[in-house]
């Protein structure tokens, strides 16, 4: 009877935090992390990540009328190398003053909250192509203070010449910096609060 209790009490918080709690959310930086890897030396990569962004996670009862857009600041790139990033944040890169921030915004969702598709918009230094995310709906808890969290992770792979980020420099194996990009997700996001008019 107690094994039934607690198979039962399992259960029950398993699709409470897997739940859908539809709504609007924003994206929060300090729970979150938005990386890329990319190949170097041909037979290495470089990890990245951006510090600086914000998003809208519109989270309908019907998952795949789902919506997610976001800004990226282009001069928090972060390599852990500070040469590197003044590199990447040149003109010879992304051209961080002409072109601040890259863009996505996501035009359709397919699948489940387990295992899903978000295909949108990807703008980088003003060129706009279409990208594809697999993705995982990590569920939903409420945090210490009482906020209404929601979690996913998701990843797609660009050709960063198809962006205009076309340097280059060879050594004897090859390339010094690969094309294809590895984008990584890891998003945690808050509920937005609607304010309740003060009552007169």
């Amino acid at each position: 009877m107690k094994l039934l209790t607690l198979i039962t009490m399992t259960l029950a918080l398993t699709q409470s935090v897997y739940a859908q709690q539809s709504g609007d959310y924003s994206i929060d930086p300090l729970h979150s992390k938005v990386g890329f890897e990319i190949p170097h030396l041909v037979i290495s990569s470089v990890e990245g990540k951006f510090n600086e962004y914000e998003g809208k996670i519109a989270l309908a009862e019907k998952f795949n009328q789902s919506s997610v857009e976001a800004k990226i600041k282009i001069a928090s790139i972060d390599t852990s190398v500070s040469k590197r990033d003044d590199h990447l944040r040149s003109s010879a890169f992304f051209d961080a003053n002409k072109h601040p921030e890259m863009t996505f915004v996501s035009k359709q969702i397919k699948g489940t909250p387990k295992s899903f598709k978000m295909i949108g918009d990807l703008t980088i230094k003003g060129i706009t192509k279409k990208v594809t995310f697999d993705g995982q709906y990590l569920g939903s808890v409420v945090d210490g203070y009482g906020n209404q969290k929601v979690a996913f992770t998701a990843k797609a792979k660009i050709n960063r010449k198809d962006f205009g980020l076309t340097w280059n420099s060879m050594v004897e194996a090859g390339p010094v910096v690969g094309d294809d990009v590895t984008l990584s997700l890891k998003i945690q996001a808050a509920k937005i609060q609607v304010q309740k008019a003060a009552s007169k």
